[in-house]
C-alpha cells in the first residue's frame, strides 16, 4: 500500500509473513516519488530508510464465558414456575424441595448442562439475562417491569457512551437496564432520597456486575435539581415528576429526551402541562399492556392471567426557547389631501351651529 505525503515523498507499507518467527509482519519505508516505478522486491533490497518491522498480533476469538466460575450468579431451572438465582460458592450446598445441589459439582460446568439433585431430580443451569436480573431483584419497593423498561430505553434513545440521569432509584431494576445499555463508556447518575432503597439497589447492581457504570447520589431533586449538565436523557420515576421538569430541562442537552413513568393519570396530566410550559416538544403518553399466550396444539389461547396496568410512560424532547416575534403592524393607507378636502365631514351641521353660538 502506498500513501502520498507531499510532492516529494511517499510511504510504502508491506504486510508479509515472517516464516522464521511465524508471525504476520508490517514494514514501513519512506522513499521519494521518483521511485514510483520501483517494484516491491527492489524496495526491500534497497538502502532506503526502513523502520523496524512490527509484528501484528494474531486475531483471537474472544468468547463470552460459557463455563460456571466460582462467584458467578447462575439461574437454576426446574420448570417455568420454579427458578432460583444463586451465587456459586465452593463448598456450599443449595437446598430445594426436590433435593439439594452441591455447588462444587456445578463450578467448571458449561451453562445449560443438567445436574442431578440428591433426590435424583434434574435441574438445569442457565446464564442469567438482563430480564432475569430485573425480575430476581431484591425488592423493598415496586419494580419497573421489563415491558416498561424496554420502552423507556427505546424512547430515551440511549446507547453505548450515553450519559443518563435517573430520579427515583428504588430497587435499581430500571437502573440495571439503563446501565446495561449505556455500556462501559457511558454513565448513569441515579438519585434516591431514602438510604435503605439506595443500599438495596447497590446490592442488585453489584450482582449484575453493572455497579461500575452507575454513580449513586442522595438528595431530593424536587428541591435542588441535578448537578449534571448536557446529559442525553433524564428518566423520572417519582411521585411528583412535574416539579422536576424545569430541572430536567437545565440538565439536558438540546434535543435531549425526558421520560417519566407514573402509575396514575393525574400525575400524567400535571407532568404534560409542565412539559408544555418548559419548551418540550413531541410530548406523548402511552400505556403498555402485555399478554402472554398458552401455546398447545388445538388449545392455543391467551393466558387467563396477564400483566395489566403498571404505569403510564410520558416522553418528550427538549428544544431551545423560540425567539420573541414582534406582531407586525398593518400598513397605513396613503391619503389623497385633495380627496380628503372634498369629502364631507361628519356632523358638519352641528359644528356650524356651535361656531354661530
Amino acid at each position: 500500500m502506498e500513501l502520498i505525503l507531499n510532492t516529494t515523498w511517499k510511504v510504502t507499507i508491506f504486510l508479509y509473513k515472517d516464516t522464521a518467527r511465524d508471525k504476520d509482519t508490517m514494514s514501513v519505508c519512506f522513499c521519494p516519488l521518483n521511485n514510483r516505478g520501483t517494484n516491491a522486491s527492489e524496495l526491500l533490497s534497497s538502502k532506503l530508510k526502513w523502520y523496524n518491522p512490527v509484528s501484528l498480533p494474531k486475531e483471537e476469538n474472544v468468547l463470552a464465558n460459557q463455563k460456571i466460575c466460582d462467584g458467578d450468579y447462575v439461574l437454576i431451572y426446574l420448570d417455568a414456575r420454579r427458578t432460583y438465582m444463586i451465587k456459586m460458592q465452593a463448598g456450599q450446598t443449595f437446598h430445594t424441595h426436590k433435593g439439594y445441589l452441591k455447588l462444587d459439582e456445578l463450578i467448571g460446568k458449561e451453562y445449560g448442562e443438567p445436574i442431578k439433585s440428591s433426590m435424583g431430580i434434574y435441574f438445569t443451569t442457565i446464564k442469567p439475562s438482563l430480564t432475569d436480573y430485573i425480575m430476581k431483584s431484591s425488592r423493598n419497593t415496586q419494580i419497573i417491569y421489563p415491558k416498561d423498561a424496554a420502552l423507556i430505553v427505546m424512547f430515551s434513545g440511549i446507547g453505548p457512551g450515553s450519559r443518563v440521569v435517573e430520579s427515583g432509584t428504588g430497587t435499581g431494576s430500571l437502573t440495571t437496564a439503563l446501565a446495561h445499555y449505556v455500556g462501559p463508556t457511558g454513565k448513569v447518575y441515579t438519585y434516591e432520597l431514602r438510604s435503605e432503597f439506595q443500599k438495596n439497589a447497590a446490592k442488585n447492581l453489584e450482582r449484575s456486575k453493572l455497579i461500575d457504570r452507575v454513580e449513586m447520589k442522595s438528595g431530593d431533586v424536587t428541591l435542588g435539581g441535578y448537578e449534571e449538565r448536557d446529559v442525553d436523557a433524564v428518566i423520572l420515576d417519582l411521585a411528583t415528576p412535574w416539579l422536576v421538569v424545569p430541572y430536567a430541562y437545565e440538565a439536558l442537552r438540546p434535543s435531549g429526551v425526558i421520560v417519566s413513568f407514573s402509575p396514575t393519570i393525574d400525575q400524567v396530566v400535571k407532568t404534560t402541562e409542565a412539559l408544555r410550559e418548559n419548551n418540550f416538544v413531541f410530548i406523548e403518553t402511552i400505556e403498555c399492556l402485555m399478554r402472554s399466550m398458552q401455546v398447545e396444539r388445538g388449545k392455543t389461547r391467551p393466558n387467563t392471567m396477564m400483566t395489566g396496568h403498571t404505569g403510564y410512560i410520558t416522553h418528550a424532547r427538549k428544544i431551545l426557547p423560540l425567539p420573541i416575534q414582534e406582531t407586525p403592524r398593518a400598513p397605513q393607507e396613503a391619503t389623497d389631501p385633495i380627496q380628503e378636502a372634498l369629502e364631507p365631514k361628519e356632523n358638519s351641521e352641528e359644528m356650524a351651529e356651535e361656531e354661530t353660538a
